[in-house]
């Protein structure tokens, strides 16, 4: 059905998969028949026009073959013992419930095999993906290596992290110029150099200079500096705070924290990638901006650390986009 909806014809379909045009079209009409459809109208030249119902089934049966060969690859992978174990991976700034939903999902679909958790930096998780000692891993970006695959999965927006009592608690939102000189608690440049690297590059471009401030390894030790009046840290929106801490806004941009999946392009288990559609379709509609499909993806400096196309909010600042 689907190469005669892409091809517009029943001649057209039976040449592309080299069978007689009579038996595609009885196979056409039992499969409306039986499901109660009607993907398509005849119109002149032996030619078909899709209905809205074929249009839909063209898109979905896309999917459906897509998600098959991910199922069938693994149902042989689990067949033949080739997934006895494995071990996922998570950067401290990834949100830990999504993590937990991936090794939940993979506990559910194979409760055999034992799921092994890891944490670590992004540069280092990767590493241990390429050599085979991490299945998969939760990284923030941007990262850069030839034999690692990423599934983006979402963006959080990052908001100013600051004290109750602080006096610019008492604003809706704050402005760029608010964080000159108050922005002093950051995450530790080692950790992740190159997201470190851009954060500097688009603070500077709204005029903000990083001066002294203060490292944290984990974005609980960023609380912890915060509430104890060290300055202001930049931290993803959802994160749960501390009672004495709160968060707002920054008008004007649109800086980002955003969350991959990467795993070997050729050597990983071939429950992961059925394993990452699932866990896609329970991600909110809007927690991307692009679609999911077009996710995946070799990584490439281009993609991973130039700013999306500027946009522009309703007092007409520039927006910018944080990877990292």
């Amino acid at each position: 059905m689907l190469t005669i909806l892409e091809k517009q014809g029943f001649r057209a379909a039976a040449e592309e998969l080299r069978t007689a045009q009579p038996n595609l079209s009885v196979q056409a009409r039992q499969f409306q028949e039986n499901a109660s459809v009607r993907l398509f109208r005849k119109i002149k030249g032996g030619r078909i026009r899709a209905t809205d119902t074929g249009i839909a089934f063209k898109v979905l049966a896309r999917f459906l073959l897509e998600t098959r060969d991910d199922v069938l690859d693994a149902l042989i992978a689990i067949e033949r013992g080739e997934v006895n174990s494995v071990r996922f991976g998570s950067t401290p700034l990834v949100d830990q419930a999504l993590f937990r939903t991936f090794c939940d999902l993979h506990k559910e679909m194979l409760p055999v095999c034992p799921v092994r958790p890891t944490h670590g930096d992004a540069m280092h998780l990767a590493e241990e993906v390429v050599t085979g000692t991490v299945d998969a891993a939760f990284v923030t970006l941007p990262l850069h290596h030839p034999d690692l695959r990423i599934e983006e999965l979402r963006r959080d927006r990052l908001v100013v992290c600051l004290r109750r009592d602080d006096p610019m608690a008492a604003k809706a939102s704050l402005q760029p110029s608010d964080l000159q000189g108050n922005l002093a608690v950051l995450y530790h440049p080692q950790r992740h150099p190159d997201a470190h690297k851009r954060l500097v590059e688009l603070l500077r471009e709204a005029g903000i200079e990083i001066e002294a401030c203060s490292w944290a390894s984990q974005p609980s030790e960023m609380q912890t500096l915060v509430k104890e009046g060290h300055g202001l840290a930049l931290i993803r929106e959802g994160t749960s705070l501390h009672e004495e801490l709160t968060t707002r806004p920054i008008v004007g941009v649109d800086w980002t924290v955003d969350t991959a999946v990467i795993f070997h392009k050729t050597r990983h288990p071939k429950t992961v990638p059925i394993l990452l559609k699932r866990l896609i379709r329970q991600l909110p509609a809007n927690s991307k901006e692009t679609p999911l499909s077009r996710a995946s993806t070799s990584v490439q400096a281009s993609f991973l650390t130039t700013k999306r196309p500027s946009q522009r909010t309703k007092d007409n600042a520039a927006q910018m986009t944080l990877i990292g």
